[in-house]
């Protein structure tokens, strides 16, 4: 499985970004796609995640009702809508894909995509 993220760049704060990302490959294999981040500093951080079949979705407490997690199944391709981003979303986001919704279960990674937001 390849996942191939875009999307990223600088906005202001109170801005919105949609972030994607496009999967390839043996795409049956994973069950969880999900976004994390990381920010200069700071350890990789879940961000949202949904089930692929079902469309269950879960975000992290700090995203909650801001960003909405998403996908195009018949392109493959997940999505992150931010909204009301704030300085403190500045990271680089990484898709990735798995067997679960640990951090350990997710096995492929997106090369990451960089969003700044300026106060």
């Amino acid at each position: 499985v390849q996942l191939q993220a875009s999307g990223g760049g600088l906005v202001q704060a109170g801005g919105s970004l949609r972030l994607s990302c496009a999967a390839s490959g043996r795409t049956f294999t994973y069950y969880v796609m999900g976004w994390f981040r990381q920010a200069p500093g700071k350890e990789r951080e879940f961000v949202a995640a949904i089930v692929w079949s079902g469309g269950s979705t879960y975000y992290a407490d700090s995203v909650k009702g801001r960003f909405t997690i998403f996908r195009d199944n018949a392109k493959n391709t997940l999505h992150l809508q931010m909204n009301s981003l704030k300085p403190e979303d500045t990271a680089v986001y990484y898709c990735a894909a798995g067997h679960g919704l640990g951090y350990a279960q997710y096995h492929y990674w997106g090369q990451g995509t960089l969003v700044t937001v300026s106060s």
